[in-house]
């Protein structure tokens, strides 16, 4: 029986009565705002600091022989060398989210893939953080050519990479020895996907309702 679209469980995105906003922190990269707003289920004002986002994406990169290629990199804030998969901002202006991704996918682990689809969507830490985040699945993957690879530098100048049987992946998610939020879902839903044959994933360009302005 098929089920009421407007009855099925999901997000549901607002626009909140803003009284005011302002910059209390400018950061290198990441701004502190502070907005005192309204809702209805407050009988006053509710004002919230939070750390602005760009937004991002990642990518599941899946080979023929249902590897994920994961990469180590060296985080600050956690003072650790931890397993992610490719990710990076959406900071370039008007570039469509599936356009970063393959960016960040040639940058970072010199791969290319044919074949694009919406993997998950992620809000990183909604209670402080306005990011979002979409992960993608690239499969029919390739090697970009040593002449077009990217020069990598500061952290990103000691990724490693590596492919990882997603059966290992998983387990290792389970054991707990890969905790980064955006790589567990990335593995667990890639591997469910490899589950159900591909079958029913979202294309590239698909809607993004988290994303707006």
């Amino acid at each position: 029986m098929a089920r009421d679209e407007d009855s099925m469980i999901r997000d549901e995105f607002v626009e909140p009565e803003m009284l005011s906003t302002e910059i209390v922190y400018r950061g290198l990269v990441w701004n502190v705002v502070r907005d005192t707003f309204r809702l209805p289920e407050s009988d006053e004002p509710i004002t919230r600091d939070y750390v602005e986002h760009p937004g991002a994406v990642a990518v599941a990169a899946v080979d023929p022989d249902d590897r994920i290629m994961l990469i180590q990199q060296y985080r600050h804030p956690i003072r650790a060398r931890e397993w992610e998969v490719p990710a990076g901002l959406l900071d370039v202006a008007g570039e469509p989210a599936h356009l970063t991704a393959q960016r960040e996918l040639h940058e970072e682990v010199d791969l290319r893939a044919a074949t694009w689809n919406v993997l998950a969507d992620q809000l990183s830490s909604p209670g402080g953080l306005s990011e979002t985040l979409r992960i993608f699945l690239a499969r029919d993957v390739a090697e970009v050519p040593e002449a077009e690879r990217f020069a990598r530098d500061a952290e990103e100048n000691g990724i490693v990479p590596r492919w990882v049987p997603l059966a290992e992946a998983k387990e290792a998610v389970v054991a707990g020895r890969i905790t980064n939020a955006t790589a567990v879902i990335a593995i667990l839903q890639a591997e469910l996907a490899r589950q159900r044959g591909w079958d029913g994933l979202r294309p590239a360009d698909a809607a993004w309702p988290a994303r707006r302005g």
